[in-house]
């Protein structure tokens, strides 16, 4: 599918990016309406589970896009050495940690604007990656997180860590 053939919707990333998915890449449906459809609202790859080195660069993108982003969510058992807060670009992100296990991370901008995106795991292959960032940015999925891991492919991220 060509650029031209998707709707060019302001704060949307054109399907097409899905054809060029490589770890890493944050893939986002920015809809920033209060009426966001679906319960993802975009989907990350990182290449490991060092947020030190991961961490920075989703937030540079995220920060791209919607603006100043506060806090981040992850699950403590999926990332190595989770810290409160880091600073990225000159500005201080809190991380708040838990154990929930649920293959996102939460990312807020300014005081409650949340964000959830999937984070498909680091040793997904690309094609069972570009099928679950594909599904978790379709519009109106009521798919959760780990279900559509499953679903294409790539496991679970809390299982992966434990290996």
């Amino acid at each position: 599918m060509s650029d031209s053939d998707s709707p060019r919707v302001p704060g949307l990333l054109p399907d097409a990016v899905h054809q060029a998915v490589r770890p890493g890449t944050a893939v986002l449906r920015l809809e920033t309406t209060h009426d966001r459809q679906g319960v993802l609202d975009g989907a990350w790859w990182p290449r490991s589970r060092d947020v030190a080195v991961e961490l920075p660069t989703l937030i540079a993108a995220l920060t791209e896009h919607l603006g100043p982003i506060t806090r981040v969510g992850l699950d403590t058992d999926a990332w190595d050495g989770l810290p409160t807060r880091m600073t990225i670009d000159g500005r201080v992100v809190r991380i708040d940690a838990s154990p929930v296990g649920d293959d996102t991370v939460l990312v807020t901008r300014g005081e409650r604007d949340l964000f959830s995106l999937l984070v498909v795991p680091p040793h997904a292959t690309p094609e069972a990656a570009r099928t679950a960032m594909a599904e978790a940015v379709r519009a109106g999925s009521a798919a959760q997180a780990g279900q559509l891991l499953i679903d294409t492919g790539t496991g679970t991220g809390r299982a992966s860590a434990q290996t």
